[in-house]
């Protein structure tokens, strides 16, 4: 808050000749006078502006009303200039005026040039400081002439006003610093990480923000770019000449340049048509030496490891105008269109995404019957630069509270939360706040438990994802070669995920309940799977059930009330509950097994365990599925020739270790056999490679 000294109007002249009006709104002159080093002999007193006070310069009246704007919440800029009375007297009056003050100008339409649509934060604010020189005296100094301090709009908090552009600086070693961030390949994110811990600052308390990087990126931009997408759409024709099955798109923008290019590997297309029932489409990394953004379509597989579906590269032009926003849409919808392409049409039932209105619109239209929903690690990510400053020793308070919402199960007790926890920590004004309650059903688990997300709006899998995406952005040279440092990263990702699947396969399970379901279930799914159901049928023992006239309720021993509603037809073998977290999560909720258990049920019916889940799927000819039933039949036999093969390997070390020189063996000579060449849906395309 001001002082009451400071918050009042003060409106003095000590000359007459000095009682002029004042406009705002005429164009400010950059005219200055030449820079003088003396410094203010009463700024250091003094910390209110007041008629009389003297300077050496302007600058270091600028300077020091500045200081005060900073204190009390506003900034400032050079206004208007006067003087030239005569030869040699140059510059003899100079008004500093609030960030706020004028009007913004109306700009004469152009069809032939892009328009901004920014809301301009000018609102005729009448807060000044007026200076004049004065030479009666000896020798010339700076005398404050006029200081009105009324301002028509709220000042900011101490938290906030250093996020205003004048105070927003990086200086030459930070740029320094971020230059050779950059030339290693890092995020804009990753450098502010560092740059915090370097300079020992909270999150969010650096003098610049991510923006202001990346514009200075953008203005250090060198590299000859239409000869590095020569090199890319080269480099792509040569992987599809190598290998048919790899996918590439591309378009051309009116100056036949490469605007947008969109790849995904053999590999990826078929795990896509597996695992691709829910998809992430993470678009908020960039290649930081071309300041291009980078999407990433990523998934998990069977085993609960990530697999990586496709990649695209876009090319930002005109990124501040509303035109460009535009432009994004349609930019977004022919991605969706290639990817589709890739993935012969089939759409995820799911897709995470960044908070981005345009990727959500173009969902929309490409993927109608496809469920849209924010990643939450990337909504959380924000979380330090959005609130550490606002909360301070609350934040992590705060923090734990808001996953605790989030987690919720009911709608109604998740904002009735909501609620208290703006209250408890006086946030109803926090802009970010009301966003995020704004796009609840986006984010917030009650509101998604009816979709299938594969677990990956869970922590340990959001942060086991993002690791995955970041091994794509640990090194960035050219363009050219980032295609192939993309097809390394998934390729050892691909035999990472081989091992841990064999060491996976190898552990010894532990039946925990003794119940036939449950031996049932380590038999069909994956240890990963498994464990999930696992957990469900040890807590289904400590919940009783009671038939009701429409299905069971459900509900924990110790509880009077309440408990969840569960539907069973035995003869259909259809179970559901109302916790949805079958729907959510491919794994049956405790309930519903609670029910299974209570009927007499000792298999869990084939339709609540999904073929996505299953050890099946993990089978190397999978992946290579046919239509022909006969080539079906030898998948699923060589499959279960396999499991029996892990099971009699794992009964001694001499019999594991045979087992493993010799599948090493013939997996190196499978390797070297030509991969048949996959039909895919022709959905002509702006270029599609042949």
């Amino acid at each position: 808050m001001m002082s009451e000294d400071a918050g009042r109007m003060l409106v003095m002249y000590d000359d007459p000749s000095d009682q002029r009006s004042l406009s705002l709104d005429e164009t400010s002159s950059t005219e200055e006078s030449p820079d003088e080093t003396r410094l203010s002999l009463e700024t250091t007193a003094d910390s209110i502006p007041y008629i009389g006070q003297r300077f050496a310069t302007h600058d270091a009246a600028y300077e020091f009303y500045s200081e005060y704007a900073k204190r009390c919440g506003f900034s400032i800029r050079r206004h208007r200039t006067e003087g030239k009375d005569g030869v040699g007297k140059g510059l003899t009056r100079r008004y500093f005026v609030c960030h706020r003050a004028g009007k913004t100008p109306v700009k004469t339409l152009n069809d032939s040039k892009p328009q901004r649509n920014r809301k301009s934060s000018r609102c005729g604010c009448q807060a000044y400081l007026r200076i004049s020189k004065v030479t009666d005296l000896g020798p010339a100094e700076w005398r404050v002439t006029g200081f009105v301090n009324h301002h028509n709009h709220e000042l900011l908090e101490p938290n906030q006003v250093r996020f205003l552009p004048a105070y927003r600086t990086i200086s030459d070693a930070d740029k320094n610093r971020i230059l050779m961030f950059a030339k290693t390949g890092i995020s804009v994110q990753q450098m502010m990480r560092l740059m915090e811990l370097e300079k020992c600052v909270e999150p969010g308390y650096l003098p610049f923000t991510e923006k202001d990087v990346r514009n200075l990126l953008q203005s250090f931009r060198k590299s000859d770019q239409e000869d590095e997408s020569i090199d890319l759409l080269r480099m792509c024709r040569n992987n599809k000449d190598k290998d048919p099955n790899f996918k590439f798109e591309y378009t051309l923008d009116s100056n036949n340049r490469l605007d947008n290019i969109a790849w995904s590997y053999a590999s990826s297309v078929q795990s896509y048509e597996i695992y691709g029932d829910a998809v992430v489409f993470d678009t908020t990394h960039r290649l930081t030496a071309f300041d291009m953004p980078l999407g990433i379509w990523v998934g998990v597989n069977n085993y609960g490891m990530p697999c990586f579906f496709g990649c695209v590269l876009l090319r930002e032009e005109n990124s501040r105008s509303f035109s460009w926003a535009l432009k994004c849409l349609l930019i977004f919808s022919l991605l969706q269109k290639a990817f589709l392409g890739f993935m012969n049409g089939k759409a995820p039932q799911t897709i995470l995404t960044d908070q981005n209105m345009c990727l959500k619109e173009a969902i929309a239209i490409e993927m109608p019957s496809t469920k849209h929903a924010l990643c939450i690690w990337m909504i959380v990510a924000k979380f330090p630069s959005w609130f550490n400053a606002v909360l301070g020793e609350r934040y992590n308070e705060w923090k734990a509270e808001f996953y605790r919402l989030y987690n919720l199960e009911s709608i109604e007790d998740f904002e009735l939360g909501w609620r208290d926890m703006v209250d408890f920590f006086g946030l109803h004004t926090n802009r970010h706040i009301a966003n995020l309650f704004a796009l609840r059903t986006l984010w917030a688990l009650p509101y998604l438990r009816s979709h299938f997300f594969a677990g990956m709006t869970t922590t340990g899998h959001s942060k086991a994802i993002n690791s995955f995406i970041q091994r794509f952005l640990s090194a960035q040279t050219r363009l050219a070669q980032f295609v192939e440092q993309v097809a390394v990263a998934v390729d050892f990702k691909d035999q990472a995920a081989e091992q841990q699947t064999m060491q996976q396969n190898l552990q010894n399970i532990c039946l925990k309940t003794g119940a036939p379901m449950e031996s049932h279930a380590a038999s069909v799914l994956t240890p990963f799977a498994f464990s999930k159901l696992q957990e469900q049928l040890v807590l289904a023992a400590h919940y009783a059930s009671f038939q009701m006239d429409d299905g069971f309720l459900v509900r924990h021993h110790t509880k009077l009330e309440g408990g969840r509603k569960v539907y069973w037809v035995p003869r259909e073998g259809i179970i559901s509950c109302s916790c949805h977290q079958f729907e959510f999560s491919g794994i049956l909720c405790r309930h519903a097994l609670r029910v299974l258990s209570t009927g007499n049920c000792f298999q869990i019916p084939d339709r609540y365990l999904p073929l996505r889940w299953r050890r099946i799927s993990t089978s190397p000819a999978k992946l290579l599925q046919s239509t022909s039933s006969d080539h079906t039949e030898r998948i699923q036999l060589l499959q279960s020739m396999v499991s029996t093969l892990v099971t009699e390997s794992a009964k001694s070390k001499e019999r594991l270790d045979i087992a493993t020189e010799q599948v090493s063996i013939l997996l190196s000579r499978i390797r070297e056999q030509p991969v048949a060449s996959q039909g895919a849906l022709d959905i002509s395309p702006i270029h599609r490679n042949l």
